[in-house]
């Protein structure tokens, strides 16, 4: 690679942290400036710059710019201050990035897939990687992005977020990931009628070229990076469980959304279970949003239960109740997907009667779980929330939304509301809570707790597929490290310690891995085939 080309690959380059042997070696002299710094140094003045800005959607394109020129320096600042980052690389400022990807393009940092060039998907893909050994890959069609909903190709910056939150919280080695985005169109007319817009300026397309086109790119991916794991993410609702359920018997994948979602609330439950004593048989779960979210919560929850508990898939089906927009769904309600309909209540339960308002379903339902992933602000209303305090003595309440200004409700009056008793776990950061002489830790039901282990464990393992015993060994592994001696703990551990956790929950899953005999590689030692695979951002 030529002097120039090393400055250019983000990979590679060290800006002013290459010593001066290596400029000599390279011939970088006279190319950037005399002085040599030390990570540490530069890591100091990037975040000095970072302070200055004014906004946080400025400090996020401020960090890309830096992950696009310098990912090692990226990495180590970001590992610096990481719980202050994470919000700011990911979500919910992604959000804002999202909105003017196209109006501030600049330079292409993913593969760009388009539904009407499909003889270059192979070709797209191997000059991405040039060479490097992939061994993760996550792709969007971004139709389904969490409080946005249909974002074309401008989506692309999940495919990209996700990976940077792969690396800094497990230390996945940034060589060795590929982000891509499929553009198959978009129904978002604002995109449509923005001239800036850099994707297909039509519709979405649907149906069998769709289906098509799936099939087309996992063909090509696994056949280029065999051992990669590939990470769906935000696909629509249509389509987000049919593409897993087809492809998860026999390539090595998983759905975010679906799966991370689900097994972070269950490590939340299975946390406050411990403080509850309430046993996961015994748990009434209210999904208030039965989109992929909270199905994918519905399904990890109920696995749960036939895995450990003595009871029937039908017995275990009872247990579950959910509410979309119609209400508290019932089996003679058209046009549920097929993850509704699972769930669904025999109508003969009702009554007669169809409960939409939420204060009247947890009356009539009485659930000891209430998971919010409705993205409908304030929906867990004091009179609801005190109606569900009624009927159990520590109520679990799981308002997931995101961003901010979606979640169901705050931290802080749920607490108020249930006179301290409410175990609580929020989609969104939130701060402590002092009341009545005791403070409440607050976890954050984020599926970065989840994910970067699960994946750094997979990849660990080099495993054929990824069994749902494995899911469930990645929430127990994390439900585990709730303390329930302590007065007012967080049921979910902090964010801060992720990097302790992904470790954790990496080595869980390669050992489930092991029993489950998907592994492909021999491994002597778990914890050693896991801390091998961590990358440290250093010179």
């Amino acid at each position: 690679m030529s002097n120039i080309g090393v400055l250019t690959n983000p990979l590679l380059n060290k800006g002013t942290g290459f010593k001066q042997d290596e400029r000599d070696a390279l011939g970088l002299n006279g190319l950037i400036p005399p002085v040599v710094q030390t990570i540490d140094e530069q890591e100091r003045q990037v975040y000095s710059q970072y302070q200055k800005k004014e906004t946080r959607l400025e400090q996020r394109i401020f960090l890309m710019d830096i992950y696009k020129t310098n990912r090692t320096l990226f990495y180590y600042t970001m590992e610096k201050h990481l719980v202050e980052f994470m919000p700011v690389v990911y979500d919910p400022v992604v959000a804002e990035a999202i909105e003017e990807y196209s109006d501030r393009f600049v330079s292409p940092d993913a593969v760009y897939l388009s539904i009407h060039d499909q003889d270059n998907i192979n070709a797209a893909l191997e000059s991405f990687a040039d060479g490097r050994d992939i061994r993760l890959i996550v792709v969007t069609d971004s139709e389904g992005i969490l409080g946005m909903g249909d974002c074309g190709i401008n989506g692309v910056e999940i495919a990209t977020g996700k990976l940077a939150v792969y690396t800094a919280a497990a230390g996945i080695n940034p060589n060795q990931v590929l982000p891509v985005v499929l553009d198959v169109g978009t129904n978002n007319k604002e995109l449509l009628d923005n001239p800036h817009y850099l994707g297909n300026k039509h519709e979405r397309v649907r149906g069998e070229a769709y289906d098509q086109f799936i099939d087309k790119f996992v063909k090509e991916v696994t056949n280029s990076f065999p051992k990669a794991l590939l990470h769906w993410e935000d696909f629509g609702r249509a389509n987000a469980a049919k593409i897993l359920e087809t492809y998860q018997s026999s390539i090595c994948t998983i759905n975010d959304d679906i799966q991370g979602t689900g097994i972070v609330i269950l490590a939340a439950l299975l946390g406050s279970m411990k403080v509850s004593n309430i046993p996961l048989n015994k748990q009434k779960v209210l999904i208030f949003g039965a989109g992929t979210a909270g199905v994918g919560i519905a399904n990890q929850i109920l696995e749960e239960m036939l895995r450990t508990e003595d009871i029937t898939v039908d017995e275990a089906k009872k247990r579950f109740y959910l509410v979309d927009k119609q209400g508290l769904l019932t089996d003679d309600m058209p046009d549920l997907t097929n993850g509704q309909q699972k769930f669904a209540r025999p109508h003969a339960e009702m009554d007669g009667k169809q409960y939409k308002d939420l204060q009247d379903i947890i009356a009539f339902v009485k659930p000891t779980v209430l998971v919010g992933t409705s993205t409908t602000p304030g929906a867990f209303t004091e009179d609801a929330i005190k109606e569900m305090a009624k009927h159990v003595e520590r109520p679990a309440i799981f308002p997931i939304s995101n961003p901010t200004k979606l979640i169901e409700a705050q931290a802080a009056d749920v607490i108020k509301w249930t006179d301290g008793k409410a175990l609580v776990c929020t989609g969104i950061p939130s701060d402590d809570v002092e009341y009545n002489g005791v403070t409440y830790q607050i976890g954050q039901g984020n599926n970065a707790l989840m994910y970067p282990g699960l994946g750094l464990g997979i990849i660990a393992a080099e495993a054929k597929i990824v069994t749902q015993n494995m899911l469930s060994a990645a929430a127990r592994a994390v439900g585990d490290l709730v303390n329930p001696q302590v007065e007012g703990a967080a049921i979910l551990p902090p964010v801060a310690e992720m990097r302790k956790v992904s470790k954790i929950v990496a080595e869980a899953v390669v050992k489930q891995a092991i029993k489950d005999g998907v592994n492909q590689n021999e491994i002597a030692s778990i914890e050693e085939a896991v801390s091998r695979l961590i990358w440290e951002p250093r010179y």
